[in-house]
């Protein structure tokens, strides 16, 4: 198959690929780090990659990419709980990780290996007698949350990494002359695939932040970055700080592309931040399971609310509740989001009920999401088809697993979570709960570290609210939509 990344598998040179704090490595630099993790991993199916937002954890992935091998992304504040599902599930036989890093005891059975940003190795060819990765061999497995139950592992095909990025490359005329700035988690597809792959398939530049700060985006977009990837919280606290921060007007002012994903921007922070600096945010929209299925163009209209035309290769429709295909665009009909196209996952790892019911029997993906198109294809998602996804921070979060943690906790009798709007974060998570002793309820702060330490911190409750019991219908399923304000 043709390679992943042209830039390090041909003359690499001496351009800047990676830049993350004061540590910088180049095409050639990171073509022979990523060459010593290549060598180390060749021959296994999976390992796992301990993903946090450093110049090790891209050089893992890339390693393992060329090696051949799937990575398997492990979000560092996961629980003892959920790393121990994704670990049983996705079997990998080596954990990669940055030296000095401490790993949970979730972890303490499995190999280990260092990455090495200065080691040296050339970059793994094909084992003789091997007919080398191909096209739809696994390039990772990432898991995602549900509405109910553990994380699923989607399995991500090579041939998706090259069709998603090389489609957002025609849609925002990105080149190896771009620079990019980003400060994205490294362990879920949009800090990594598009963040970190996405210039190296280009041959440009990512410059990581390690932790955003408006500060940082403006140091480095004032500094020659081209583009900025963020999302809505990002957004908003840029919105924020932008009218007493000159500084922070003039680089977004000069970016050639600011693009925000993973959640809906509010029309408000849109707004603001075009105001003070005549530049648009783009949005564009994916999930885990498809990579990327639309964006607005950089040579389109940033039609706020909107996440554009589908991309190239992206065949997109809207159906009614019974299947039907939606054909009136008017801007008001809502449907469910299918796509089919290269970009889309294989199955969910050691579950073909979950994945038989993801697709449709013509190879659509069932997104869940709802949404209406414009007549000029524009489309603009309304909402969840199902109510227990939630939006927090950039995050998907499931509510049903949330829901599990908490009953875990001695004081509590039932639970039930939903989202609401939150300026900050898209969507706040609430837990209603119904306390075993309603004399003496768990308190608001012991329910978010309860479900801190078994989830993830992102995931913990941002507010509680007590009940004496749960609305249910006759089948005993709680009806959120009957909450007070759920």
């Amino acid at each position: 198959m043709s390679s992943l990344f042209p830039a390090l598998t041909g003359d690499p040179g001496e351009r800047v690929a990676l830049r993350f704090d004061d540590r910088s490595l180049t095409y050639a630099e990171l073509a022979a780090a990523a060459g010593a993790v290549g060598g180390r991993v060749r021959g296994r199916t999976r390992v796992a990659v301990w993903a946090t937002p450093t110049l090790e954890t891209a050089v893992a992935v890339v390693g393992t990419l060329l090696a051949g091998v799937a990575a398997v992304p492990l979000n560092p504040q996961s629980g003892e709980k959920e790393l121990g599902h994704i670990l049983a599930d996705s079997a990998p036989s080596l954990v990669l990780a940055g030296p000095g890093e401490e790993l949970p005891s979730a972890l303490a059975g499995l190999e280990r290996a260092d990455v090495d940003v200065r080691g040296t190795g050339a970059v793994p060819g094909p084992l003789p007698g091997d007919r080398g990765a191909g096209d739809g061999d696994p390039a990772f497995v990432v898991y995602t949350s549900g509405t109910t139950g553990p994380p699923k592992g989607a399995v991500i095909p090579r041939r998706a990494l090259a069709a998603t990025l090389d489609a957002l490359a025609d849609a925002w005329q990105w080149t190896g002359a771009d620079v990019l700035v980003q400060g994205l988690p490294l362990f879920h597809v949009h800090g990594l695939v598009l963040g970190i792959l996405g210039p190296l398939r280009r041959g440009g530049t990512v410059r990581h932040l390690g932790r955003f700060t408006t500060g940082g985006v403006a140091r480095e977009l004032n500094g020659g970055a081209t583009m900025f990837f963020g999302v809505p919280t990002m957004y908003h606290r840029i919105a924020e700080a932008l009218p007493g921060d000159p500084e922070l007007a003039k680089a977004l002012s000069g970016a050639r592309l600011l693009v925000s994903g993973s959640a809906a921007l509010p029309v408000h922070d849109h707004e603001r931040i075009a105001a003070a600096t005549g530049r648009r945010v783009i949005e564009r929209y994916g999930m885990t399971e498809t990579l990327m299925n639309t964006s607005v163009r950089a040579d389109g209209e940033a039609r706020a609310g909107t996440v554009g035309v589908p991309l190239p290769g992206v065949e997109l429709r809207l159906v009614e509740e019974d299947g039907t295909a939606i054909t009136a665009y008017d801007g008001e009909t809502v449907g469910e989001i299918q796509v089919r196209g290269p970009n889309l996952f294989t199955e969910y790892l050691n579950r073909p009920d979950a994945t038989a019911a993801a697709f449709t029997a013509d190879g659509f993906f069932r997104t869940g999401d709802m949404a209406v198109r414009d007549p000029d294809g524009y489309v603009r998602i309304v909402g969840r088809k199902a109510t227990d996804l939630i939006k927090s921070g950039g995050y998907k979060i499931g509510a049903g697993e949330i829901e599990n943690a908490l009953l875990e906790h001695p004081a509590v009798r039932e639970a039930a979570v939903t989202g609401e709007p939150d300026a900050d974060l898209g969507e706040r998570i609430v837990a209603w709960i119904v306390p075993t002793d309603p004399q003496s309820p768990p308190g608001a702060g012991e329910l978010a570290d309860h479900v801190a330490r078994r989830l993830a911190p992102h995931k913990r409750p941002r507010a509680v609210r007590l009940l004496d019991s749960l609305p249910r219908n006759d089948m005993g399923k709680i009806m959120k939509r009957a909450l007070p304000h759920g």
